[in-house]
């Protein structure tokens, strides 16, 4: 079994990549490391790549890219996997930061991506309001909740946070509640992906930085009840519905099972468990008397 560490970058193909590039670093405050006609990675302000962008026909989400042990061989790795029926491919130079690779296809059929070693970009001094510190989470509608999940933990080394009765799954691969999420939806598309900032003040100005360039929020800010992070989200340019956060729930020691105790906790502890199917979305904020009707 692979132990992925963390989420690296996600690959998205869109027809519009001058105005994705723009979008990303302009609104979002991410730096472009390496740009050319067809592609381009953008990183954050520390040197974390987080974004690969691609031209194509329609946007999508095409790749994933996920971090193990630095210095772990890839090739054992890969020989590993062929052993669960799971063919591999090695690539080199998949991004301006990561020099060697194995890829393979999840259920879902994303590219995942898995490397060792990583070279971080160089530092980003400009200025911008928004300041992502890393790719923190991508969220999934998939059409077999259990088979993905399954598949993310026998040969990830993902654990199951929560689940929201049997149709949403939290997974994490470190200390955070989440870095994959997982939804029944009977047409397979990304739900959304997430950008982690320093903290609420910054959310705030966010709100605010997003609603001058003439972006409007379409849920937030609130604070999730499931993973208990401060959320608010938008859509970019291509509709890709996008979530800035910060505070989410921490487990820091696995062995004693139960998230950092915080006082919005519905718990005392909090440890991982099914929650039920009319839980509501947030703890405050919009969502928290109910779902409310034409949620986009």
């Amino acid at each position: 079994m692979i132990q992925v560490k963390r989420l690296g970058h996600a690959t998205f193909t869109t027809p519009d990549l001058d105005g994705q590039v723009t979008y990303y670093s302009d609104v979002l405050g991410l730096s472009v490391v390496e740009r050319d006609k067809n592609r381009a990675f953008l990183a954050t302000a520390t040197g974390i790549e987080a974004i690969a962008l691609e031209r194509g026909d329609a946007v999508a989400l095409t790749r994933l890219a996920f971090q193990v042990a630095p210095g772990s061989d890839l090739a054992a790795l890969a020989r590993d996997l062929g052993g669960l029926g799971i063919k591999t491919e090695r690539r080199s130079a998949i991004s301006p930061g990561i020099a060697d690779a194995i890829t393979f296809t999840d259920p879902k059929g994303t590219s995942i991506e898995i490397f060792a070693d990583y070279r971080f970009a160089r530092p980003d001094s400009r200025q911008s309001v928004v300041t992502p510190l890393r790719l923190g989470h991508v969220a999934h509608r998939v059409s077999d909740v259990e088979q993905v999940v399954r598949f993310y933990v026998e040969v990830l080394g993902f654990r199951v946070s929560d689940w929201r009765d049997t149709t949403f799954a939290f997974l994490r691969c470190n200390t955070d509640h989440h870095s994959v999420n997982f939804v029944v939806d009977p047409v397979p598309q990304l739900h959304h992906i997430a950008f982690e900032l320093k903290d609420w003040p910054e959310i705030h100005r966010s709100c605010d930085f997003l609603a001058q360039n003439g972006i409007r929020l379409v849920w937030g800010p609130g604070r999730h009840i499931i993973g208990h992070n401060v959320a608010a989200y938008h859509r970019n340019p291509d509709n890709v519905r996008v979530e800035l956060f910060c505070e989410m729930d921490q487990m820091k020691d696995e062995a004693l099972g139960y998230f950092d105790p915080r006082p919005w906790h519905q718990d005392r502890p909090q440890r991982p468990k099914v929650w039920d199917k009319d839980t509501l979305r947030n703890y405050w904020g919009f969502g928290s008397h109910g779902v409310c009707p034409g949620y986009p």
